[in-house]
């Protein structure tokens, strides 16, 4: 796997903070309406190009043991450079997402501890794209609150290399490296 280099936005995994109550098994819905994720890319020239998700779900399910993990599906298609209708072209195009060929990103954490999103970290898991997964390790912020997700946002950085997904051209324009953040709520869970 490798390892954390300090940011992440687009595709990866996220973090979710576990509320106190919720019984084994269960399942947690990601807000994606107020949620954000997002993701910055750097020409050559130091133009950083902010990029949006806006089209994902996700959920934190609980696993056997009381650990947790994240599981996410972004809609690539609808993947945005921010102010750049052309640049959103061809990011959504053969050389970067191929969107027609692979309209789908997926996310999922490797199994974690709940105080995780409270105290922040590192977590690993796995990032689809373009066909390819690969290993990849994002960082949790330290949560505001006790019950990050529900009472404020979990924040989680990383970033990825474009040629480890096989979104090696424009080398001569842009930096290899797409730094991802998340910013994720979760719905409160339905008391029965």
């Amino acid at each position: 796997m490798k390892p954390h280099a300090g940011l992440l936005g687009l595709c990866l995994l996220l973090p979710l903070p576990v509320p106190a109550g919720i019984a084994g098994g269960q399942v947690l819905e990601i807000d994606a309406a107020a949620s954000q994720v997002g993701f910055s890319l750097q020409t050559r020239w130091g133009q950083v190009l902010e990029g949006r998700l806006p089209a994902w779900r996700g959920q934190v399910v609980e696993m056997p043991g009381g650990q947790w993990q994240v599981r996410m599906l972004v809609d690539a298609r609808e993947v945005e450079i921010v102010g750049h209708p052309r640049y959103t072209r061809l990011t959504r195009g053969e050389s970067f997402f191929h969107v027609r060929r692979w309209p789908d990103m997926e996310l999922q954490s490797d199994p974690f501890p709940p105080a995780l999103l409270r105290e922040g970290g590192d977590l690993a898991g796995i990032v689809g794209m373009r066909g390819l997964r690969r290993g990849e390790v994002f960082h949790v912020v330290p949560a505001s609150c006790m019950r990050p997700l529900l009472d404020c946002p979990v924040v989680v950085e990383g970033e990825v290399s474009r040629a480890d997904y096989g979104m090696d051209r424009w080398a001569l324009a842009l930096g290899d490296t797409v730094r991802f953040h998340l910013s994720l709520w979760a719905r409160e869970p339905a008391t029965t």
